[in-house]
């Protein structure tokens, strides 16, 4: 099918120039080809993270949840509904709890994937390196105040309504479990929605970075996804917008909504 793509041409740096950056080609668009049997929609992570009632803590150190929950009402029904209209394969990485080890599409996957690799040896725990890490969860991230409200979360998750899994797509919890899915089903490319884009769409289990290590393509869709931001970014969603550089830079393409959607209806309808 045919669908509008978004990269970044990361060239030519004008070395005469104050800041040589300044001349790269940046931002542009182009209609490429996208084979759909080839290539699966991803959603990860996309919870029902509560309410700031329910988990105040939870939403005091997460600030992008307030977004999500946009984007979960608004861009994912119809992208979702387009997809499973088109008959788009659709799979769903998940992780952070045990609301989905029951489902019969997630024991399936753990079958056709067999045991994963074991986990990576660690150092010892010595008490210098305790007290930091007590430093840190005190001082960085969650707060020791938020702690309880963030365990109690986590305790109930699940997923997010407009992003719960229907019968027959498939579940995989780690890059092991879905590079099994995409050998099986013959994928090559990956286009990523859920949170978040510049931590846990890259860097969890089962992320863009995991699969490129498989030669994976791993695209996005920009309005199906916030990112982490910081005091210093949330205003203008800054790194948002870096994150999708580095999708555009290192691991594939940047896609909008309303163009999957169409493309989808046009590939049906062809």
């Amino acid at each position: 099918m045919r669908l509008t793509a978004y990269y970044y041409q990361q060239f030519d740096a004008d070395r005469s120039r104050a800041v040589p950056a300044e001349t790269y080609g940046g931002w542009k668009s182009s209609e490429i080809a996208v084979a759909p049997q080839h290539t699966a929609l991803v959603v990860m992570h996309a919870w029902n993270t509560g309410t700031p009632e329910q988990y105040a803590g939870w939403w005091r150190a997460v600030e992008y949840m307030s977004r999500a929950r946009a984007i979960l009402s608004t861009v994912f029904p119809p992208l979702l509904a387009a997809a499973r209209r088109a008959r788009f394969r659709i799979f769903h990485v998940v992780g952070g709890g045990s609301y989905y080890q029951h489902l019969p599409d997630y024991r399936s996957t753990v079958d056709l994937a067999g045991p994963g690799p074991p986990a990576p040896e660690k150092i010892p725990l010595e008490p210098t390196l305790a007290a930091l890490r007590a430093f840190r969860a005190k001082h960085v991230f969650v707060g020791r105040h938020n702690e309880d409200d963030v365990a109690h979360g986590f305790a109930a998750l699940d997923f997010a309504e407009e992003a719960r899994p229907v019968t027959g797509e498939p579940i995989a919890e780690d890059g092991h479990q879905l590079f099994a899915l995409c050998r099986h089903y013959n994928i090559d490319h990956l286009i990523y929605i859920g949170f978040a884009i510049n931590w846990c769409l890259l860097l969890s289990p089962g992320g863009m970075a995991d699969m490129a290590r498989h030669g994976i393509m791993c695209s996005v869709v920009r309005d199906a996804t916030t990112a982490v931001e910081n005091r210093e970014t949330a205003r203008h969603e800054l790194c948002k917008e870096i994150a999708l550089w580095r999708v555009a830079l290192a691991y594939g393409f940047v896609f909008d909504s309303a163009d999957f959607i169409s493309a989808l209806g046009a590939a049906t309808a062809g």
